[in-house]
């Protein structure tokens, strides 16, 4: 297993981190397409994803130290996320059949709450240097 296994796995992160990029800039500009009715060049948008990871490469920060601040920064947007799809996926008039039912509302907010209650604490520890 050794050597080669290591080998593999490095390549399959390589690849899954490409294609996660891919997949990021091609949702934004939809998004951005369909909300603001903004068309951005596909250059122009490989330019501004790959440009903070390219940033961090060539000034040798510390990798592990930018991946737990990168993920601290998406969990600002975390509860950004989570809130709506639990008040949008519990409305009745918009899901119809599909809404909640209420232990999937209780389920949802419990883990919303400790989702959000971790990533409070995580931004304290972060930013006052306990991390």
């Amino acid at each position: 297993m050794g050597t080669l296994s290591s080998g593999a796995f490095g390549i399959a992160l390589l690849a899954s981190g490409l294609s996660s990029s891919a997949v990021g800039t091609m949702a934004g500009q939809t998004i951005m397409k369909g909300f603001v009715g903004l068309n951005i060049p596909i250059n122009i948008r490989r330019l501004i994803t790959m440009t903070p990871a390219l940033i961090i490469i060539a000034l040798g920060i510390n990798a592990m130290k930018a991946l737990i601040m990168s993920q601290v920064v998406l969990s600002f947007a975390l509860p950004f996320a989570i809130v709506p799809m639990l008040l949008i996926t519990s409305r009745k008039d918009l899901m119809g059949s599909l809404v909640n039912r209420r232990s999937t509302k209780i389920a949802g907010w419990i883990i919303t709450s400790i989702i959000v209650g971790l990533n409070a604490v995580l931004l304290y520890l972060t930013f006052t240097g306990s991390v």
